[in-house]
């Protein structure tokens, strides 16, 4: 059978990115792999080693035959979207609060000038409807949502053409219609053409019809490449709950801070419009918080959801245009932005995506106790304990010491994630939050959120595009439309 991609006994030079067995391993003709496994398992690993990046022992060389493409070049045959690319072409010149801040905006690429010349006009036609593009087309890549940045990601890597298309985790962050139709737009070209896919799943329950085989990866071990029928049957189910009662209870029973701030309304905004340019991302928006009320903020990529949270956070310069009181205090009454921030705890895609320190994975979570991106304080005792007792919390405590950027996805988002919780904050800001987390961790944070919103006074606010990651604790909804 041809064979498009091979490696015997592959084991890479560099150590620490190395499986603990060698990788035999090979994609031959027609074939759909799903690379699946927990977080941190080493999925990344084994695909950055398939992809060339890190070379191997003993004059082994990943063996590529892709034919029938007219190119013989792996770079125009074989593309790979990492986790973080989805997230946007971070450089060292993006800030955490870049996307809200317009006038900081010289220089910056539009998504016009990133995306290839297309050769197939009705392909890129199919793909700009699919994905909406032409109205994003004109938009600085930084003002781009998550969703949006997820749909510009993969229009360039498909109008590539490529013979062979690895895709880190790309349905999430998409709004269900999107994904229904991305799945069917891969689908049809695997039946006309000669694309295969490589899809990174971390969600296990998320694997399309089209994949025909899965490799799983556990605590970097490689198991053989099997049937897409034998993995399901022998898949694990996912238990009701991973957080256990000690640790609820643990959580339920954390002394209350000296500083929490009680009022009635946390969140009030009354006609509330936001726009860059030409467009108006939100339109004249009354909205309420009250103090225990544990919402679900829903709406379409590029609806204004990261945007609307950007104003309750304190992050965007419009909201001091905007007749806006968080916490009582009106925006523009000569109150910080530290003054809010104090009461919040919050974890967004932005973060992830400026959060590029090469720090502890310690002070990286430290940092959500003084509202900054990297640690300029100097920690007391007693408060790196609570933060090594929350990055325990969420199965992370053995990670302290690591350097956060050596960490996988799955395990920095958790580190974010105990980030935001540390202050025992009195709003809980969480925008998109199982992002990349496998279905235990995905259960874990769960348990841990419905714990936490048990406790005295505790409101929060939550975006995600899957009905089935809302904590049972939600018990309010308010769905953003897309101002056109």
């Amino acid at each position: 059978m041809h064979k498009i991609i091979e490696i015997e006994n592959g084991v890479t030079r560099h150590p620490n990115h190395r499986m603990v067995n060698p990788i035999d391993f090979t994609m031959c003709d027609g074939e759909q792999i799903a690379v699946v496994g927990a977080n941190g398992a080493g999925k990344t690993m084994f695909v950055e080693t398939i992809t060339g990046k890190w070379p191997l022992l003993y004059a082994n060389k990943v063996k590529y035959d892709f034919s029938p493409s007219a190119s013989p070049l792996i770079s125009d045959n074989l593309k790979y979207i990492a986790f973080r690319d989805a997230y946007g072409d971070a450089d060292v010149n993006y800030y955490y609060q870049q996307r809200w801040n317009s006038q900081d905006l010289e220089d910056v690429p539009l998504v016009r000038d990133r995306l290839p010349e297309a050769t197939d006009l009705e392909f890129k036609k199919e793909i700009f409807n699919l994905f909406q593009m032409d109205e994003m087309l004109d938009k600085p890549i930084v003002l781009l949502s998550s969703g949006e940045l997820r749909k510009f990601q993969l229009t360039k890597m498909l109008l590539n053409h490529p013979r062979v298309l690895i895709m880190d985790n790309p349905f999430i962050g998409l709004d269900a219609p999107t994904r229904n139709q991305l799945k069917e737009l891969i689908n049809k070209l695997i039946h006309h053409s000669n694309l295969q896919v490589i899809l990174v799943l971390s969600k296990t329950d998320d694997i399309p019809l089209f994949i025909t085989h899965v490799v799983s990866i556990h605590d970097r071990f490689m198991e053989e490449k099997m049937p897409v029928d034998e993995y399901l049957k022998q898949r694990r189910l996912i238990p009701a709950h991973v957080l256990s009662k000690k640790k609820i209870q643990m959580i339920l029973d954390l002394p209350y801070a000296a500083n929490l701030y009680h009022t009635e309304h946390i969140v009030d905004l009354n006609k509330v419009s936001i726009r860059y340019g030409e467009r108006t991302i939100l339109k004249e928006l009354n909205w309420t918080v009250k103090c225990g009320e544990k919402w679900a903020l829903r709406g379409e990529n590029g609806s204004g959801k990261s945007t609307l949270l950007s104003l309750v956070c304190a992050d965007n310069p419009q909201s001091y245009a905007c007749d806006i009181t968080l916490f009582d205090r009106k925006r523009g009454t000569g109150e910080s932005i530290w003054e809010i921030k104090k009461h919040i705890g919050y974890v967004s895609p932005e973060m992830y995506r400026a959060y590029l320190k090469s720090l502890p994975t310690v002070d990286i979570v430290t940092s959500g106790l003084h509202d900054s991106v990297g640690l300029y304080k100097k920690t007391l005792p007693e408060e790196k304990a609570i933060c090594e007792w929350w990055m325990d919390i969420f199965g992370v405590g053995d990670l302290a010491d690591r350097n956060y950027l050596d960490l996988s996805s799955g395990e920095q988002r958790l580190a974010l994630l105990a980030r935001a919780f540390v202050k025992d904050p009195e709003l809980l800001i969480l925008d998109e939050p199982l992002h990349g987390l496998d279905l235990v961790n995905c259960r874990l944070v769960k348990d841990i959120i419905e714990a936490f919103c048990r406790r005295k006074d505790k409101s929060m606010i939550m975006v995600t595009h899957y009905d089935e990651e809302l904590p049972s604790c939600i018990d309010h909804t308010i769905f953003l439309k897309k101002n056109v």
